[in-house]
């Protein structure tokens, strides 16, 4: 299967693309971005290496060959310590602006309490990311220039994927820190927002796929699914959502933010199991069809 770069993608954003829909799915990598403005990190307490923390590094790099299964990944470019996707639109907290936000921001959401808004305050071991507030006229801007259509490519994706096969799951790839999981290892979290946001037959179909080939996996704690995962499933309309979480350790030196070799043997074990999704996905599809003829 051939695969495009689009590169009428729009600024921060890198979709790349089969040349023919194959298979029932998209997937996304919100949080892999690494392209640091410099006027961010002017803005920044921080340094570089810092921000990365925050990063799902090289998530985008794990899935990228499963386009070849004839489905679209769709990564940001910008650093989610920029700005954060997997957030409802105007999660802000108010003690990181000089002056007043709208009224229709949410400033009480447990994300902006923990300092994970829309614009993070945080980034990794609780650091706070900006030397001095900023206007909320910025804030706006970066949801107007980055956030915004992010999501209208995101949902413009799914739309093509359901229009063509009825159904589409979109896999929401992240990475986790190996801290993470209290009580217990573990290589992968799915989530699906407790049966909420995908049919369970598909979240039981991804955890048997990686547990027979070794890995530890646990289902919904501690990450169910972030705003994307609740926002975009909605199975009843033949739209599913998967949060799929791999452990940092298992391919990467956290410390160092540097792949391990380990990662080629994972890339082809994630390559394998989406094949395996992709198929699960697509007879969800004629089983509807069958059932409406």
């Amino acid at each position: 299967m051939d695969e495009i770069d689009d590169a009428t993608a729009p600024p921060g954003q890198s979709l790349r693309a089969p040349k023919r829909l194959e298979a029932p799915l998209v997937l996304n990598s919100p949080h892999s971005g690494r392209a640091y403005a410099r006027a961010f990190l002017e803005q920044s307490r921080l340094d570089p290496m810092a921000l990365r923390r925050s990063e799902d590094a090289f998530v985008d790099e794990l899935f990228a060959p499963c386009v070849a299964h004839g489905a679209p990944l769709l990564c940001a470019t910008f650093p989610r310590a920029f700005i954060d996707v997997n957030r409802e639109p105007f999660e802000l907290d108010p003690h990181m602006f000089s002056d007043r936000l709208p009224s229709y921001a949410n400033t009480r959401s447990l994300r902006v309490a923990g300092g994970l808004g829309t614009i993070p305050r945080l980034v990794g071991d609780a650091q706070p990311i900006y030397r001095a507030p900023m206007t909320s006229a910025e804030a706006l801007d970066r949801i107007e220039r980055w956030y915004r259509p992010y999501h209208a490519q995101l949902i413009g994706l799914v739309d093509r994927s359901v229009a063509a096969f009825g159904v589409c799951l979109l896999l929401d790839c992240h990475s986790m820190p190996s801290s993470a999981v209290e009580g217990g290892h573990a290589d992968f979290v799915v989530g699906d927002r407790f049966g909420a946001s995908a049919a369970p037959f598909l979240s039981d179909c991804l955890i048997q796929a990686l547990s027979q080939r070794g890995y530890v996996v646990r289902r919904n704690k501690p990450y169910a699914g972030g705003f994307i995962t609740e926002h975009y499933g909605d199975p009843t309309r033949g739209r599913h959502a998967i949060q799929i979480e791999v452990n940092r350790a298992i391919y990467l030196d956290e410390r160092r933010i540097e792949k391990l070799p380990a990662i080629a043997k994972l890339t082809e074990d994630l390559f394998n199991v989406i094949g395996e999704l992709g198929r699960a996905v697509a007879s969800i599809g004629r089983t509807s069809a069958l059932a409406a003829e």
